[in-house]
Parts: C-alpha cells; sequence; structure tokens
C-alpha cells in the first residue's frame, strides 16, 4: 500500500517579494501569487486527491481554497504545518536579520540547528515538529492521495530529511506553487518529483 503526498509552497506573499521573513505572522498574496495557485489548481484538475491537509496560517489557507476550487473536499487544517516561528525575528528583511543575528542563516555551509531566536523555534524542534506531522499524515491517510499545503521552510525540512542531509544544511530553493510529489510504501518513503514549475515560470526563495 502506498500513500502519495502532493505537496504545494503557498503562492507569492507581499512580504516574499520584500525579502521579509514572515514565519507566524502573515503577508496576503500578491495578484502574482494569486495567479500561481490558479496555475496549479489547473495543473492538479486531472489528479485524484482524497484529503486536504493545510497549514492554519491564512497565506496558506487562501492557497488551498483556491487549489481545491470546485472539489467537495474539506481543507483540514494543521498548526504543526505552520512555517519555522521567528520569534522576534518576524517581520525583519533577511539584510536586517543578517546584520543583527548572522548566525541564523548561512548561504555558505551549515547552520547551528540549536540556534533559536527569542520567542522563536529552533531548527532542531521545527525539523522534529514537521517530520512528526508528515509522517503522521501518512499514518491517518493511509493508502490515499494527500495534498498538503505549507511553507517553504516545511518543504525544506521535508528535503532535507528524505535526502538525509543535516539539519542545519544550507538553504534549499523552494518555489511558491512549485509541484512536489512525495510517496510512502513498503519500500519507505521517495521523492517522485521536485520543485517543478512547469506550470508557471518563477524564481524560488526558501523561507516564507
Amino acid at each position: 500500500m502506498t500513500t502519495t503526498f502532493i505537496i504545494i509552497r503557498h503562492g507569492e506573499t507581499f512580504w516574499n517579494r520584500e525579502h521579509r521573513i514572515q514565519g507566524h505572522l502573515d503577508s496576503a498574496l500578491t495578484p502574482e501569487g494569486i495567479a500561481q495557485a490558479q496555475a496549479c489548481a489547473q495543473r492538479l484538475e486531472g489528479e485524484q486527491i482524497d484529503a486536504v491537509v493545510a497549514s492554519d496560517l491564512g497565506r496558506v489557507q487562501h492557497t488551498a481554497k483556491i487549489l481545491v476550487n470546485g472539489r467537495a473536499l474539506p481543507v483540514n487544517l494543521d498548526a504543526s504545518l505552520r512555517e519555522r516561528s521567528f520569534g522576534t525575528g518576524e517581520g525583519m528583511t533577511y539584510a536586517e536579520m543578517d546584520t543583527k543575528y548572522p548566525q541564523m542563516f548561512s548561504t555558505t555551509g551549515l547552520v547551528d540547528a540549536e540556534f533559536t531566536l527569542p520567542d522563536g523555534e529552533s531548527r532542531a524542534t521545527f525539523h522534529q515538529r514537521v517530520k512528526a506531522c508528515i509522517e503522521g499524515i501518512a499514518v491517518a491517510h493511509a493508502g490515499k492521495r494527500v495534498l498538503v499545503v505549507t511553507h517553504g521552510g516545511v518543504l525544506g525540512v521535508i528535503y532535507r530529511w528524505l535526502n538525509d542531509l543535516p539539519i542545519g544544511a544550507q538553504r534549499i530553493a523552494i518555489p511558491n506553487v512549485g509541484y512536489n510529489r512525495l510517496s510512502n510504501g513498503p519500500a519507505g518513503w521517495a521523492i517522485n518529483v521536485w520543485g517543478d514549475t512547469g506550470h508557471l515560470d518563477i524564481d524560488t526563495s526558501e523561507a516564507g
């Protein structure tokens, strides 16, 4: 029995465009972000989907609503699919974060997986949260095809986990509303499609 995951990052937001860290705060989808979600919905029209699970943050809920348009499926909200909490860093631009907390991100190598901003969440804790959530969805929907709508950071965790990369490995490019498909069967987890943007033409950036 194989469980299939189609995992989609939310559409572009105004803070994505401003290179601003969202975390658990929210920013509305841009007109481009809405168009991205509509293009992905068209791509998904021919796919069987048995269940939908989404982060409860507004930018993901908006994206999920567009993706399931016309399907008689409820969108099940799960706070465990939220982006990583950046605490007091939420709302900062990446440039501001690099100045104030240079140990937070790295474009050249590993970062400290235990480093935590005030009121925030470490990479290690975030990794454990996401992994437990995805494994739980796989159990709850065994043998089904599940659409998961979430955030760039969550997809980054999934990519590192399934490729056995260090938790603190450098950023992974995650396009807004890119198409990602995973399977979990007798042989274990597999990435079948990753970051496919054939339905749209966009830039990539992980966190948001």
